[in-house]
């Protein structure tokens, strides 16, 4: 199957769930869910959608199993969107690349608090200002640049 097909199938079976989430489920289980990204099988049978769950543990494991149980739900409401043959069926899996992108972010800004400033800049020269012996004039330039041939 063509990969473009596969994109908009993807790519509607996440919009699909993730409206379905947000308007149309009342289980009080599901909460602070985003849909990041959807994958579907080249015979289009079988589709992944994964979701981010804000929460402890104990939180999301009760909103991934209240999504679970809504998944027939889910692609009823995706069926009526797609003029397919078959409707994929879904499966909810937890995308873990968000938790992991917050954490190297926390772990960088550690990092970072951790480090000494670096040594190549004297302190009494102020940040950001040209060496006294290469000063510009008001369009910036350095003055030994405008020498001509």
């Amino acid at each position: 199957m063509k990969m473009h097909r596969l994109a908009r199938v993807a790519e509607a079976v996440r919009e699909t769930a993730s409206e379905t989430i947000l308007y149309d489920l009342h289980d009080p289980r599901v909460k602070f869910v985003t849909v990041t990204r959807a994958e579907v099988s080249g015979d289009l049978q079988h589709a992944k959608v994964f979701v981010s769950i804000m929460g402890t543990e104990k939180e999301q494991e009760l909103t991934l199993k209240g999504l679970r149980h809504a998944a027939g739900f889910v692609q009823s409401k995706l069926a009526k969107r797609l003029q397919t043959r078959y409707t994929p069926v879904l499966q909810f899996v937890v995308d873990q690349g968000v938790k992991r992108s917050i954490e190297l972010s926390r772990i960088l800004n550690e990092e970072r608090a951790n480090q000494p400033p670096p040594a190549d800049t004297d302190p009494a020269q102020g940040a950001g200002e040209e060496p006294p012996d290469r000063a510009g004039s008001a369009d910036g330039a350095a003055e030994e640049d405008h020498k001509e041939p």
